[in-house]
């Protein structure tokens, strides 16, 4: 229960997290974020690949061909009216011009310029200086027109130039890279409000109404979402010249057809050399401004803005709150591989749906829900490696704390197979028993303590001896122990390590007597008994505790052997069962006086049995 509480507290901070990167974002801060936003966008883009714009607006380039053919820039107010007369002869729906017209010229150049200007529906570009290389956005209390662009002034076209047509700020709003991502509708400085040449410009072209809404812009019928600082976004259509361009020299020469400028938006900008504006885009490093502009334009008149508006900062809100608890549950899931499995689906879930909303239109934040995600799944992650090596720790302390109480073999087997001997099993098994002479009487006189020392130490050196033979102990029964030859799987050489075992065990036994105090050693003697034959192994025990033991007439009799042993004053006695199963070559026969058989009574038990008693040289 505490565990599951602990994963819903982390659960519920991973949400608080998402939810304060997303409040912190919206409200400006966390601008670190907005660049490996931009980076990913980017890849959205070039991912999604070129597009074909709709066919409503045709650039017309003030380019190193016309520089050229009329001999200077910036060219002549004469020579750039002589081209915007050229262009309204075609009869376009909107002249918009991308050149700064600040600085007053030649009065005839101007003159004809201003009367180029009133020919037919223009709009002419201004600029807004900002007072830092960003244009700065004030998160003041200052109403609905808080968080747009302000301005330290514009710049504006020459009176005789404005007076002759509509005026629109041209800038654009880029990332640190340079990028142009969104296009502001209007500017601000601390004596007014300017409207963006853009929506100037479709605003002009659209001939409806047309009005800013604090989330949406209605160009005649059209209704676009816009971004919570009344901007709309650009999504580049492809590399330079996917908007049909057209040179400004081909338009003097009469060589473009009246089809490209006819009842279309033409703009006007400088693409020459070292002499115009140019931002990077997805597509390629170096695109005209003039393009940028004639981008947005585009997305206006077309309505395919791609959409950021409420609705979609509300989904961004969402994520960044839904999906840290979500990987941080489903990596707290039963802390399993199917866990890991799933979160890594749900982000491979994310990221497609990411991606087949940014190609449908919608621009769904890819930085936002990385970092609402990113610390809670790291920090929980973490949290989760130091439990997993506690508990491993105490896995690995509790398995060599059962070792002491149960074979290893046995636990590898009922490992690999939990329902080891749930039900009973008969077998072929070879069975020790091994007791102390004369102990319970000396017990009585020595003390609890030493009587402890002397057990643990006589149970070590049975310990040792069975487990390099290969043995388990199933039980110590005070002075004494059973030691089974044939789990947990019978074996061909069962009785053979059983009579090397017997051996063993009763030489390490003597030597250890010959340690101890003559007037412990004197009173101390010990017993070996062994048999061969059909045990029935089991697990026994209740609902808390279980132990595998054999029992069986074979467990009987080997039991029994002790007394044997002991009325006739030798160290072993084995039945002839085992002997015959061991074979000529076990310790048996090697070391020691091993005679027999006897056909001997044994206590409890109907008949005799054929038995050989072992005792050591001298």
């Amino acid at each position: 229960m505490r565990w599951r509480l602990q994963n819903l507290l982390a659960v519920v901070l991973a949400g608080l997290w998402g939810g304060g990167v997303y409040f912190g974002h919206s409200q400006g801060r966390l601008h670190s974020l907005d660049r490996a936003e931009a980076a990913i966008t980017d890849f959205r883009t070039a991912l999604r690949g070129p597009r074909t714009p709709p066919d409503l607006v045709t650039i017309v380039e003030i380019d190193d061909a016309v520089v050229k053919q009329l001999g200077s820039y910036p060219l002549p107010r004469a020579d750039l009216a002589r081209i915007i007369d050229a262009i309204n002869q075609l009869k376009p729906k909107v002249l918009a011009v991308d050149i700064l017209l600040l600085d007053k010229g030649p009065d005839d150049g101007d003159a004809a310029l201003a009367r180029s200007l009133g020919a037919g529906p223009t709009v002419i570009a201004a600029a807004a200086i900002f007072p830092a290389a960003s244009q700065s956005v004030s998160n003041g209390d200052e109403g609905p027109l808080a968080r747009l662009p302000k301005a330290e002034r514009f710049l504006f076209p020459l009176k005789k130039f404005a007076d002759q047509a509509q005026v629109g700020i041209v800038n654009v709003s880029t990332d640190q890279t340079g990028t142009p991502r969104s296009v502001p509708l209007l500017f601000r400085t601390e004596d007014g409000i300017a409207t963006s040449f853009p929506f100037s410009v479709a605003a002009l072209a659209s001939g409806g109404e047309s009005s800013i809404e604090p989330d949406r812009l209605i160009l005649g019928q059209l209704s676009i979402p816009t971004d919570a600082d009344h901007a709309f976004p650009i999504a580049f259509y492809g590399p330079r010249r996917t908007i049909r361009t057209v040179s400004a020299s081909a338009i003097l020469a009469g060589e473009v057809p009246a089809s490209v400028i006819a009842d279309r938006i033409v703009m006007i900008g400088a693409t020459v050399t070292g002499g115009g504006d140019v931002y990077s885009t997805p597509f390629e490093p170096v695109m005209p401004g003039v393009e940028v502009i004639a981008t947005a334009v585009t997305h206006l008149m077309a309505g395919d803005v791609i959409l950021r508006d409420k609705s979609v900062r509300l989904v961004d809100g969402i994520i960044c709150v839904l999906l840290p608890m979500i990987l941080v549950g489903l990596l707290a899931w039963r802390r399993s591989v199917a866990g890991l499995l799933a979160a890594a689906a749900v982000v491979l879930l994310w990221m497609s749906a990411m991606s087949l909303a940014y190609s449908r239109g919608i621009w769904l934040s890819a930085v936002l829900p990385i970092a609402a995600t990113t610390v809670p799944t790291l920090l929980f992650g973490a949290v989760q490696l130091w439990s997993g090596r506690r508990r491993a720790q105490y896995f690995a302390m509790r398995s060599a704390l059962l070792e002491q109480f149960q074979a290893p073999s046995i636990q590898q087997w009922l490992t690999a197979n939990p329902n080891f001997l749930a039900e009973p099993v008969r077998q072929n098994a070879a069975i020790i028993f091994i007791d102390l002479s004369g102990f319970t009487s000396l017990s009585e006189e020595l003390g609890p303590d030493r009587v402890r020392e002397l057990l643990k130490e006589f149970h070590a050196l049975i310990d040792k001896e069975v487990v390099a033979c290969v043995g388990m102990i199933t039980s110590f029964f005070g002075d004494g122990a059973m030691i089974m030859f044939g789990l947990p799987a019978p074996s061909s050489d069962d009785a053979f390590k059983a009579a090397d075992c017997a051996v063993s065990l009763s030489a390490s036994t003597a030597r250890w007597l010959t340690t101890l105090p003559p007037p412990v050693a004197l009173r101390l003697g010990y017993k070996v008994g062994a048999h061969f034959g059909i045990i029935v192994a089991s697990r026994l025990g209740g609902a808390s505790h279980h132990h595998i033991t054999a029992t069986g007439d074979t467990v009987n009799v080997a039991s029994r052997l002790m007394e044997v042993a002991a009325g006739h004053g030798v160290e072993i006695a084995v039945s002839d069962d085992l002997l015959r199963a061991a074979g000529p070559n076990c310790a048996l026969f090697d070391s020691g006086v091993l005679t027999g058989p006897h056909d001997t009574q044994i206590r409890g038990r109907a008949g005799s049995l054929a038995i050989w008693l072992w005792q050591t040289l001298g």
